[in-house]
């Protein structure tokens, strides 16, 4: 069999040879459109060159011999995958699985519980809105789970936002007596808040939830990749999932989903129910298909995007590694948020930074009696296509100020919008 590693090496365009500078010198590593000004990595991520070539040459190989690449090469490669990235976020390989997307993850999680009548899941304010309405989906269905909502109003300090967490999620667990020693509560709390971008306390937030009984579901959609030093072995969420094609660099669509051994009885069926499921109807059943194996083959998919992390995590330390990366990252984005208030005329909604990792808030000129409505939001976006300030290691401080030009032109068609 042709050796693992070869499909995944850095194309000789780079290898042996040493990155270019973080800043507009890496834009030779990336295939961008010479007048796009990328300030919105958050949405989709943005595949590196040398990613992309050993994408595309892994796709040749499967194409070369699909029976055997997909019957025999691609779970060598894909559990190659699940140990990489494990060892980057703090966990056992077995505790790992690759997915579509954050949503799909999140997803899984809920669906695979069994709700009773009286069962509580805990959102935010601030939930993605694939996920909220999840949520919401799962309260609208039989037996028709609780839906409760923690409200979340930036700027708030992480001190403030444990403090009300804490009285939140004790006020949930108390009420309804006859049902506390039989119901589940179940808290979906984010790492990095999708809209606006910050920080959360999502370790001491799920520290909480373990001390009341409190199952926690953390949508880390954000965190891998911008978020260094995880270590989910200490942190001890019930269930995390992260996108592995945002910020890490792989290709998407591909999330990793990570269930401690502890609660992967809990996970009873991939989405889609796969071929090698064990049902307790089964005439030889011998106790339920283990974690893994479940998600090993869900159909035929393309399982490029789920491999090219071993690529992705082979380029970030080409570049330097985890801190490297996000030192210059986030040290962009802080001054970069700052820059962009002065050229707007406005403020950063973190101004001591706590909250800001990758992302940054920044205040747009808008006059306040002007309400927000979907209108408005669909023409910032379809004018900016923006939806959030990152930086990233092709960014520098001069890309702020073409983001303040376009934002004054989008604000000042608000504005006109608003007025007729």
């Amino acid at each position: 069999m042709t050796d693992m590693k070869t499909s995944f090496t850095l194309t000789t365009d780079v290898e042996g040879t040493s990155p270019p500078s973080f800043g507009h010198a890496m834009h030779r590593l990336f295939e961008f459109d010479p007048s796009y000004v990328n300030l919105n990595h958050g949405s989709y991520g943005s595949l590196p060159m040398p990613v992309r070539v050993a994408c595309d040459k892994l796709s040749a190989r499967v194409e070369a011999n699909p029976d055997r690449f997909m019957r025999i090469d691609c779970i060598h490669h894909w559990n190659e995958a699940r140990t990489r990235v494990a060892k980057l976020i703090g966990a056992e390989t077995d505790e790992c699985v690759l997915v579509n997307n954050t949503s799909h993850g999140i997803t899984t999680v809920l669906r695979n519980f069994e709700w009773n009548e009286g069962d509580i899941i805990i959102g935010t304010s601030t939930t993605y809105g694939a996920v909220s309405r999840a949520i919401r989906y799962l309260g609208d269905t039989s037996p028709h789970p609780q839906v409760s909502t923690f409200n979340l109003e930036f700027p708030v300090s992480h001190a403030e936002i444990l403090e009300n967490w804490r009285g939140h999620v004790r006020r949930v667990t108390s009420e309804g007596d006859d049902l506390k020693q039989t119901r589940k509560v179940v808290a979906v709390v984010d790492a990095i808040v999708s809209n606006p971008g910050v920080r959360l306390p999502w370790k001491e937030m799920v520290a909480i939830c373990k001390d009341a009984g409190v199952w926690s579901v953390v949508d880390a959609a954000h965190a891998i990749g911008q978020e260094v030093d995880i270590n989910l072995s200490e942190a001890k969420p019930d269930f995390w999932v992260s996108n592995c094609h945002k910020w890490l660099f792989a290709k998407r669509g591909c999330a990793v989903l990570y269930v401690p051994r502890r609660n992967q009885h809990v996970i009873k069926s991939s989405i889609p129910t796969p071929h090698n499921y064990c049902s307790p109807q089964d005439e030889h059943y011998n106790g339920p298909q283990t974690f893994v194996k479940l998600f090993e083959w869900t159909g035929t998919i393309d399982y490029v995007p789920f491999l090219s992390i071993n690529a992705a995590l082979d380029f970030r330390q080409w570049l330097g590694g985890e801190h490297k990366i996000n030192e210059y990252t986030h040290n962009l984005a802080i001054a970069g948020g700052k820059y962009l208030a002065n050229l707007l005329g406005t403020s950063v909604m973190d101004s001591d930074g706590d909250l800001t990792l990758n992302m940054v808030n920044v205040e747009l000129p808008i006059p306040g009696d002007i309400k927000y409505s979907d209108e408005i939001n669909s023409l910032l976006l379809n004018t900016l296509l923006v939806e959030w300030n990152t930086a990233q290691v092709w960014n520098e401080i001069s890309d702020f100020e073409s983001l303040a030009d376009a934002l004054k032109d989008a604000c000042q068609k608000v504005v006109k919008f608003a007025k007729q």
